[in-house]
């Protein structure tokens, strides 16, 4: 064999095809292109329309016109929505502990092996969060009736003069109904938490001869931290989002619940009844901020405490 054809035979000269580009996998994108057409359409595009509409004022001559940050300014001094904030907030302190409260106990009896019937009452207490709200509060609107309702019979029997619809237990009466339709829900998030405990943790309390409290305050509720701080942050949410409630019962208490009741209905009913809608988005855009930023500073502080 001659020097040429070994040359020609090496493998240093052959030549190599360029490689092919891989073809991009755009699977994934199609399972997520169904909740990213929904997402964008009825989260991002309407909040960046109201946000367009809080940069406009409807003037008398002109018609709509740029307005800058001056709906926000008028924001910031509107008694009327400071007013629905400072009750939400008062509703928001007073409501949401008792209701965690009253779920966590609820949670954690139904977890003890001591509750005769645990699963009946598990749907017992979750049944009132599948009643649609509307629903929930027409039930104790006339609960609460003093005129033709419960409350009213139990004052011509007894005498009393029980009114829920009064503006000093306006809140409160709200708040049983909140509380009614949502204890079940939190109580749930509670009991499933609850169920991811290992058993070799009780086990291990029980051979050091922990008691049932003993066991509840060391063991259980430290498990829930996580839990907890999720259900506070969605009843946050829901509390400076109050408006089914209020926005129904005003009608057998209109003397009471105003227009302007919480931050939610004064946007609505300036947009749907005042026709105002540049200034009925900055109110909404307003209330969305700082509803975002005591909802991050309560998940802040629960995951720092839980992670210690």
């Amino acid at each position: 064999m001659t020097t040429t054809s070994v040359r020609s035979a090496s493998p240093l000269n052959v030549k190599r095809r360029p490689a092919r580009p891989a073809r991009r996998d755009w699977r994934g994108w199609a399972f997520v292109a169904p909740f990213m057409i929904v997402f964008i359409a009825m989260i991002i595009v309407p909040v960046g329309y109201a946000l367009y509409l809080s940069f406009f004022r409807e003037q008398l001559i002109g018609g709509n016109m740029f307005a800058g940050l001056q709906n926000y300014a008028q924001v910031l001094t509107d008694q009327k929505f400071w007013d629905g904030f400072l009750r939400v907030t008062v509703f928001l302190v007073v409501q949401v502990p008792v209701m965690l409260a009253l779920s966590l106990i609820a949670a954690l009896a139904i977890d003890s092996a001591r509750l005769h019937g645990s699963g009946f009452f598990r749907i017992a207490i979750f049944l009132p969060y599948a009643v649609p709200g509307v629903v929930a509060a027409l039930i104790w609107g006339f609960i609460y009736g003093d005129q033709f309702g419960l409350t009213a019979s139990v004052n011509s029997l007894l005498g009393t003069h029980l009114a829920p619809f009064s503006p000093n237990w306006i809140l409160g009466s709200i708040g049983n109904i909140v509380t009614w339709e949502f204890m079940g829900y939190n109580m749930l998030i509670f009991y499933a938490a609850l169920r991811t405990i290992p058993g070799e943790l009780y086990e291990a309390a029980e051979i050091d001869g922990a008691g049932a409290f003993r066991t509840v305050f060391s063991i259980k509720i430290p498990a829930l931290r996580g839990a907890i701080v999720i259900a506070t942050i969605f009843s946050i949410i829901g509390s400076f989002q109050l408006f089914n409630e209020p926005n129904l019962l005003k009608t057998l208490a209109p003397n009471v619940i105003t227009s302007f009741f919480t931050p939610n209905m004064y946007a609505y009913n300036l947009s749907f009844a005042g026709q105002q809608f540049n200034y009925a988005a900055t109110v909404a855009i307003v209330m969305g901020v700082i509803t975002a930023v005591i909802a991050y500073i309560v998940q802040l502080r629960g995951t720092r405490q839980e992670n210690r």
